[in-house]
């Protein structure tokens, strides 16, 4: 299966490295399309896939298409593809927002992924969530996560109301983390902490518990029970943060990032 990714920013590079690096394509099909002249001729230095400037020259090869480009971009973007596109075309969207129906009309396609992934991909650690119109097959729909896979796990959803409640978790999640980091490296250099200790604090602590999360099936609750004594340290810092309602106000930040989800779709 030749496969084009439109647009080589941050997501789209990502994915194309990743299939790049992966089994599940070979350098022949896999083809990467950017208007940056710029971005042209470094990715042409790599040699891991073939570039193009010219969506002549790539998109009526491709049997599978990522659309990896700004939202805001999109409009202008589907009435350049639309002359180029056929029905038998599978067009996976990495773009927030923007929905099955908008990218169908836009293109006049009737095969569409439409995913949330989220920055870890870069690392080989990310999450994607996807869903499709009714068009994809089940064969389709495997071919199209064996790729997403390449850059870490999937999960798929039932409907697109998933993928913009998945953008309040993991989509905008990474950045909730970051937050939390923040604020413990800071409280660390409070207490006097060099630059070089306190990320390696804070850093070995984030690894270490998804590490032991991820290893069995105990509940946080669980973990923060083994952790937590009685009139203990970590009992007064979990008391504080029950005091200070932390929990539900992470709960309300991913439920903020999941409204605006839905608006930006309503919006397009």
């Amino acid at each position: 299966m030749k496969t084009l990714v439109i647009g080589a920013g941050n997501m789209g590079l990502t994915y194309a490295e990743g299939m790049a690096r992966s089994a599940v394509l070979n350098r022949r099909n896999l083809m990467v399309f950017d208007k940056s002249a710029d971005v042209i001729a470094r990715l042409s230095e790599l040699d891991h896939f073939d570039v193009y400037e010219k969506l002549e020259d790539c998109l009526p090869q491709a049997d599978m298409v990522f659309i990896a480009v700004k939202p805001y971009h999109c409009d202008e973007l589907f009435e350049e593809m639309r002359s180029m596109v056929n029905k038998e075309q599978i067009f996976v969207s990495l773009m927030a927002g923007v929905t099955i129906a908008k990218i169908q009309d836009g293109l006049g396609a009737k095969k569409v992924v439409r995913s949330m992934p989220n920055l870890p991909a870069q690392v080989g650690k990310g999450v994607t969530s996807f869903t499709e119109s009714k068009e994809v097959s089940r064969v389709e729909l495997l071919m199209v996560r064996n790729l997403l896979d390449t850059t870490g796990e999937s999960i798929h959803v039932k409907n697109e109301n998933y993928i913009d409640a998945s953008t309040g978790i993991s989509g905008s999640g990474p950045a909730y983390v970051f937050y939390f980091m923040q604020s413990m490296l800071e409280a660390a250099l409070k207490m006097g902490f060099s630059n070089n200790d306190s990320r390696v604090l804070v850093s070995q602590t984030f690894e270490g518990a998804v590490e032991l999360f991820n290893r069995n099936d105990l509940s946080p609750d669980t973990w923060m029970e083994r952790v937590a004594s009685k009139g203990g340290t970590t009992r007064a810092a979990l008391d504080s943060m029950d005091d200070n309602n932390v929990k539900e106000l992470i709960k309300e930040a991913a439920y903020a990032a999941f409204d605006r989800a839905v608006e930006l779709g309503e919006e397009k």
